[in-house]
């Protein structure tokens, strides 16, 4: 058959075929582009799915690079032309392996990104496949295996002799990658558990705790509150716990505690905390919120207005208008929501000492007086000290206001 689509090429001079053959490659390049394409567009316009156009726009450029690079191959193929200007090994050299090489070389990147275009789409649309990132990720790597296989076919390059040799670098290679390894067969085994989604909200067995935003063949990336992302080892998050709060719905249940003081009217406040819940905007209707007495605490009634959110990202703001409904509505009412106090009392160790052994600052028994214990109050021997005495160094003598000392300074007043 290609002999046949040639033969007129035999009669014409070597390089007037040549550029026949250039002229043909380039021609059907543009007929690819500007016709073949164009009408692929059309067609998938009118179907309801994006999926296609997808494929499309993804392949548009291994296409015409097929049918240009496909037009230089053959001429390398017209025993006529390569007879003449070259030798055969040269045409391959120089124009047949490379040609082939940018062919299979754009293919394997359309292809690529064909697949991985769908996934993102099927990700990320209302009916959103689990398996998809998966999917994509091993395909990468059966088109880099396949690309590479043909490569080396195409440049006729033997790796017999490299076996042995391969057998070693790729025990050296798995204990090099080993952790590589890991991560990857650990997102498989967390797709394949169905442990998380992208975009759902997980809590790591580390605290951390975000939305999942990309799922990668080594780690998966988590958006925290904080709007930083962290990125995790898949081997990781296999071994550890994660903890998906919009699995299996987007809901979370909210458990707010509340003390209220003994003696208070339940009835009335278990209405307030109804009230409050219905009026805020992010709890949901169904189911219900409820009030729970939990126990009797130390200080109140323990309590607990149970309810539900959306998401768990309304968790801080529904608990935040809670709480500020609860007290605007409860001090309105006067419940007293108790906190915990504490009361000292002092009480003396003698009861006969603090009124009998009560003195002055000389030393002076007082009746009733607030000084310090007297002679009645001490055990034999020790006399008690005035407070102006207390501290001196010992051999100092003291005097009275109305004294002086030889050793004062004259008064020069």
């Amino acid at each position: 058959m290609l002999d046949r689509l040639l033969a007129p090429l035999a009669e014409l001079p070597p390089g007037r075929a040549t550029l026949v053959v250039l002229g043909c490659s380039l021609a059907a390049a543009v007929l690819v582009e500007f016709v073949l394409v164009r009408a692929l567009r059309t067609a998938v316009s009118w179907t309801d799915s994006s999926l296609d156009d997808v494929v499309v726009r993804a392949l548009r450029l291994p296409l015409v690079v097929t049918a240009g690079f496909g037009g230089v191959f053959l001429l390398t193929r017209h025993p006529s032309v390569r007879s003449t200007l070259l030798a055969p090994e040269q045409w391959d050299a120089f124009l047949g392996n490379p040609a082939l090489t940018v062919v299979v070389v754009v293919w394997a990147v359309g292809l690529n990104r064909a697949v991985g275009g769908v996934a993102e789409r099927l990700q990320s649309g209302e009916r959103r496949v689990d398996v998809a990132p998966v999917v994509s990720n091993v395909w990468t790597l059966a088109v880099a295996l396949a690309a590479g296989t043909a490569l080396l076919a195409v440049w006729r390059i033997d790796v017999t002799p490299l076996l042995g040799a391969a057998g070693v670098a790729g025990i050296a290679v798995g204990f090099a990658a080993r952790d590589t390894v890991a991560n990857f067969f650990g997102g498989l085994a967390l797709f394949f558990d169905d442990t998380y989604r992208i975009g759902d909200y997980v809590v790591l067995d580390s605290g951390e705790a975000g939305t999942v935003v990309a799922v990668g063949v080594r780690s998966t990336t988590i958006r925290t509150r904080d709007d930083v992302l962290v990125t995790v080892p898949n081997a990781l998050l296999n071994a550890g716990k994660v903890v998906n709060e919009t699995a299996p719905g987007r809901r979370r249940r909210l458990k707010l505690p509340i003390g209220v003081a003994y003696g208070t009217d339940l009835a009335a406040f278990e209405a307030i905390g109804l009230d409050v819940a219905a009026a805020e905007e992010f709890v949901l209707d169904d189911p219900a919120p409820r009030m729970r007495f939990r126990r009797f605490g130390d200080f109140a009634l323990e309590y607990e207005l149970v309810c539900w959110v959306p998401s768990p990202h309304r968790v801080g703001r529904a608990t935040h208008h809670l709480n500020r409904g609860l007290h605007d509505r409860l001090a309105t009412a006067g419940i007293e929501v108790p906190y915990p106090k504490q009361e000292v009392s002092y009480r003396s160790a003698d009861p006969a000492d603090a009124d009998a052994g009560r003195t002055d600052g000389d030393g002076r028994a007082t009746p009733g007086g607030t000084g310090h214990r007297g002679r009645a109050g001490l055990p034999p021997g020790v006399r008690t000290v005035p407070d102006r005495m207390r501290g001196a160094p010992e051999g100092t003598r003291t005097r009275g206001p109305n004294q002086s000392s030889s050793e004062d300074p004259p008064d020069d007043s």
